[in-house]
């Protein structure tokens, strides 16, 4: 068993609005751990977004810890939290967010001009399979290859962690496999540490590891005997 990255105990967030709670986090124990590709798997509201972004140091916790190699999330600074972002975790969501008057590459570049041990912007996107596309802008883009270059700008900073809000949730199957195919391919070659969230049974395939999402908890740990390959994921 590889050594673990994230360490979550008795994890519980609540979301108060006037006299109103939600317990968005219910007690969440897991690991998570170096180098694989993790799948979170739950229909929408099951707590999946709320413990990656707790991971991810985007929001905090109610109740419990997150400990990354170690260290104790929930007990961090703002600014040490902002420092943690920045050099440990790229993130990727279902809308792209890149800036319409800078090409591909420009868009890469700003990531590593701020990082410490970056990877070049070509090389970046041409591991998500751009290498051609790299003077493009956004609009002259499709979707799966805007969302590329979202991951080439999230992995070319070299993250330890790589945190996947629904990547392929904006995409339709043959879009969203070459998005798969690029996030397993950077887990693989990077050994970059990778979650994935969706609410999508089939990519569940693609993982080493499968949480089950259910109410706020994890209801199951499944270990994927046989991964599938992204090209051999349907939906």
């Amino acid at each position: 068993m590889a050594e673990p990255v994230f360490e979550v105990s008795g994890l519980t967030k609540v979301y108060r609005t006037g006299d109103v709670e939600v317990h968005a986090l219910r007690g969440i124990d897991a690991e998570l751990h170096l180098g694989e590709l993790t799948v979170m798997l739950g229909p929408s509201g099951s707590g999946k977004s709320t413990l990656l972004n707790i991971m991810g140091g985007l929001d905090t916790a109610t109740a419990g810890t997150v400990r990354f190699r170690g260290e104790d999330l929930t007990k961090l600074s703002e600014r040490n939290l902002t420092l943690y972002r920045r050099d440990h975790v790229g993130f990727v969501f279902q809308f792209y967010n890149l800036i319409p008057s800078l090409t591909a590459r420009e868009n890469v570049a700003l990531v590593t001009e701020i990082s410490r041990d970056p990877l070049d912007p070509g090389d970046a996107l041409a591991l998500v399979g751009l290498g051609e596309r790299m003077t493009h802008f956004p609009a002259q883009l499709s979707g799966g290859e805007q969302q590329r270059v979202a991951i080439a700008r999230a992995v070319a900073k070299r993250p330890e962690i790589l945190l996947c809000d629904e990547p392929t949730g904006a995409l339709d199957s043959k879009t969203g496999i070459l998005v798969l195919e690029a996030l397993a391919r950077t887990n693989r070659e990077l050994g970059t540490t990778t979650a994935i969230i969706t609410h999508n049974v089939s990519i569940a395939q693609i993982g080493h590891r499968v949480f089950h999402f259910s109410d706020g908890r994890i209801g199951q740990i499944e270990t994927n005997a046989r991964r599938l390959e992204p090209s051999e994921v349907h939906w």
